[in-house]
């Protein structure tokens, strides 16, 4: 175990929540506790020219929501953080969902005017199917919302998971003062303010102490006395091995915008944490003690800087030790490759690092060598597994305004599908170009790319399938024979895997009952 002391110490975790939640607020005030920014960004205010961080492409500033995963590396206090903030928009689950495989834990946001939310329910899902552990932040205390117990109560039963509260709010609103930190006995004074100048923490072990109805006033501290005595005979202490197995979630309740409860937050998080977890693949579990080095693709960004159409490959390491500039064995295309400028992030601010080690997130400077879910190790032939595509909900023809800028469509087109932007499939019979995507939006940010990234102009046309369904079949005629006579109705992705395009749900669940030697596939996973 020859890294064990640098394994020890990462965190490496996502961000998620309902759009508007306060998700990237929160990652913001993350890095100003680590030291990593000075003053952090107004997400969504048009008046202040300071934008979020992690919101770097010019549309995310424009719209005040995030469409696409930031990285972000930084310390605090001795562990290495790997950050990522995920899109909130049910339109980029996708990326979300690839970003989940990439991480050990999740950090989820509830706001605590709104509860449970439609995507919240969604990425919980996904956590709860692959047992990552989390820890609930519920945000924006400083605003008239739901009862605390009444939340508590919501979130449990819409998202079906356990919780156990380390921090108590002591009002809400207008009357908020402040939580009390049942882990560790003291009182924290709410003040508005974004900076991470520490907070008013009062040491009260004993709550008959007179300290807290000075502070907070009697009949407060008297509810308090009588909230805390109900959570302490209902929870007792944390059971971390409960946290670890997904079974129970922390809870911390708090204001992102102000800074307040996210340093109480972060100092569990890093305490209890998983440090970076062994993963399965096609041939076997890899843990991240192994002395030789694996890793896997889960994003591709073109473009981080518009100047230099760079397109860079995000590589979560799963084992052994990466290095620079040594030689890799590129699983999928059999080849040996290596890196002379492997980043590690801070949102759009790259460093060149020498070194990476399980649990951390870098990107490789990639000149179309890379999908998702390739892997890279050294030397041995597997893939690492659980990196699904999935069906889109919406399909539309691609079509080009500008039959000069036709390579540069295509090839904005290829560089944004491989990001897993959208979905990109040919019609057989003809070489119409179809993008699926799970939402509108996405159509939006794909026309506003290719327009500012590529200098090729195109728009959308509306197709009437439903979705789209992978086909397999141990009988290679019966697949071949489907497809002529279907050929209006398939075609293939990019990677030439045949597509069944259904009109409808009828039409779908026809085809499947009159070809049961054919099977239809709802998702692809793409390393298969």
């Amino acid at each position: 175990m020859k890294y064990e002391k640098e394994i020890n110490r990462r965190r490496t975790f996502a961000i998620i929540s309902h759009p508007d939640a306060g998700k990237t607020t929160l990652t913001e005030k993350l890095l100003l506790f680590g030291g990593a920014i000075q003053t952090a960004g107004a997400v969504k205010s048009n008046k202040i020219k300071k934008h979020a961080t992690s919101d770097f492409m010019e549309i995310e500033r424009q719209r005040g929501i995030s469409v696409a995963t930031s990285v972000m590396t930084f310390e605090y206090k001795n562990y290495l953080i790997n950050l990522l903030d995920t899109p909130g928009h049910k339109d980029f689950a996708e990326d979300t969902y690839r970003t989940l495989t990439a991480v050990d834990s999740v950090i989820l946001v509830i706001d605590s005017v709104n509860g449970v939310e439609d995507q919240t329910r969604r990425l919980v899902e996904v956590c709860r199917m692959r047992d990552t552990p989390i820890i609930v932040f519920v945000n924006k205390m400083d605003r008239d919302g739901k009862n605390r117990f009444d939340l508590l109560e919501e979130v449990e039963n819409e998202l079906k998971i356990a919780l156990h509260p380390m921090t108590w709010p002591i009002n809400s609103g207008k009357d908020f003062k402040g939580v009390y930190n049942l882990h560790n006995k003291s009182l924290c004074l709410f003040t508005a303010s974004t900076k991470a100048d520490g907070e008013d923490t009062i040491a009260i072990d004993d709550l008959s102490n007179t300290i807290l109805d000075n502070k907070i006033g009697e009949r407060d501290a008297a509810h308090l006395r009588e909230d805390v005595e109900l959570l302490d005979g209902v929870y007792g202490q944390l059971n971390v091995a409960d946290y670890l197995a997904g079974k129970i979630s922390p809870v911390f309740f708090g204001s992102a915008v102000n800074n307040f409860g996210v340093q109480e937050m972060l100092d569990t998080f890093v305490q209890v944490a998983p440090k970076p977890l062994s993963r399965l693949t096609s041939e076997r579990i890899v843990t991240p003690e192994e002395d030789k080095f694996s890793g896997f693709i889960f994003k591709i960004h073109a473009n981080l800087d518009p100047k230099h159409r760079d397109r860079i490959a995000f590589m979560r390491v799963c084992s052994g030790k990466f290095e620079r500039n040594k030689y890799y064995h590129h699983v999928r295309i059999n080849k040996d490759v290596r890196f002379s400028n492997p980043y590690s992030f801070l949102a759009r601010s790259k460093d060149v690092i020498e070194d990476a080690f399980p649990g951390d997130v870098i990107g490789l400077f990639d000149t179309g060598n890379f999908k998702i879910g390739d892997t890279l190790t050294e030397g041995e032939d597997f893939f690492y597994t659980g990196i699904p595509t999935f069906s889109p909900e919406i399909f539309k023809e691609l079509v080009n305004k500008d039959p000069m800028k036709t390579k540069q469509l295509e090839k904005g087109v290829q560089q944004l599908t491989d990001e897993g932007v959208a979905q990109l499939f040919t019609q057989f019979g003809g070489n119409r170009k179809i993008i699926g995507c799970v939402g509108e939006l996405q159509f939006e940010v794909i026309q506003y790319r290719l327009l500012h990234e590529y200098s090729a102009a195109c728009e959308f046309r509306s197709l009437p399938y439903y979705k789209a369904c992978w086909l397999t079949s141990k009988d290679n005629k019966k697949l071949e024979e489907f497809l002529r006579f279907k050929q209006q109705n398939s075609g293939e992705d990019k990677d030439g895997n045949p597509v069944y395009l259904a009109q409808s749900e009828w039409f779908l669940n026809t085809e499947i009952n009159n070809n049961p030697d054919i099977q239809f596939h709802f998702s692809n996973e793409v390393n298969k």
